[in-house]
């Protein structure tokens, strides 16, 4: 089993996408039209996708950097702090003077379940020169979030910037469908695979297999409480979740993909990779764990 970690300067995962700070309140209930629901106090705390895959990452015990910009602001440093205390590297995140950083606004209801509403700071979306600079770096993997802005999504898929390259999210609506080719796995949950596979969600194992015939020749579909399920060259499969009390889901596909990239980045097969990331996944909706979000 290799581990990027044996070559000098080198690193396990590269994340590359959003920081953003979660604006998170406890509510009963969700506000009805023309009524105020009365919450929690408000937190606030690092999230966005690429930053909670990164920290779990670091926290089992992976080389891992971040790409992504936030703002030079309390926010941005906060992000910064954050990303150092669990040692991920943050040389390749870049805080852009006079520029808010991006912020989630985040309900949990009683039962755990999260409402999210990303405020994307425009000015911190990740450039085709930002993306380029990941061709040169020293990691097995790359995770990249298939949301952003097409043309730096594009750079770097065309640009195979390591061994294994990971895609998770919807696709940008400008992003080539045939780019899903370059991808050598490919993550989202039950709603993004029905976004597009543009149809009802479907079983797990059918909508990764489907998945799969649109070009990644290996496909992860998540689905909360009921586990993950996958297809991949030498076959499919399932596996449940273990029975958790839901304390708040918000991450917790963050921290099922952040274990699974490590895991594949140490030729871990994906079968065991799998189950290793659904007990992450499942632990996060338990217990709130640190900088798991959006």
């Amino acid at each position: 089993m290799t581990d990027g970690r044996d070559a000098v300067g080198g690193f396990d995962v590269t994340f590359v996408g959003r920081a953003t700070i979660d604006l998170t309140v406890r509510v009963p209930h969700r506000a009805l039209p023309g009524r105020a629901a009365f919450g929690s106090p408000l937190t606030a705390s690092p999230g966005g996708k690429s930053l909670n895959q990164a920290i779990t990452a670091a926290q089992r015990g992976g080389r891992v950097r971040l790409v992504a910009n936030v703002g030079a602001d309390p926010w941005g440093h906060q992000i910064r702090a954050a990303l150092t205390d669990v040692g991920v590297d943050i040389r390749h995140l870049t805080l852009i003077p006079d520029t808010a950083t991006g912020a989630a606004v985040i309900e949990v209801t009683p039962d755990g379940e999260s409402y999210i509403t990303l405020a994307l700071s425009p000015a911190t979306e990740l450039s085709t020169p930002d993306v380029q600079r990941v061709s040169a770096l020293d990691s097995r993997a790359v995770v990249v979030q298939l949301d952003l802005p097409p043309e730096p999504v594009t750079a770097l898929l065309r640009r195979r910037p390591a061994p294994t390259v990971i895609g998770n999210l919807v696709p940008h609506a400008d992003l080539e469908p045939s780019l899903l080719r370059h991808l050598d796995v490919l993550v989202v949950n039950q709603h993004e695979a029905a976004a597009i596979l543009r149809t009802t969600a479907d079983e797990p194992l059918e909508a990764a297999r489907a998945l799969q015939r649109l070009g990644p020749p290996t496909v992860v579909v998540t689905a909360g409480p009921h586990g993950a399920a996958y297809a991949y060259p030498h076959g499919s499969g399932a596996v449940p979740a273990p029975t958790m009390p839901v304390v708040d889901t918000t991450g917790a596909g963050d921290a099922f993909l952040g274990s699974l990239a490590l895991d594949l980045s140490r030729d871990i097969p994906l079968p065991e990779a799998v189950r290793t990331a659904v007990q992450f996944g499942s632990r996060a909706v338990g217990e709130r764990g640190a900088n798991t979000a959006t």
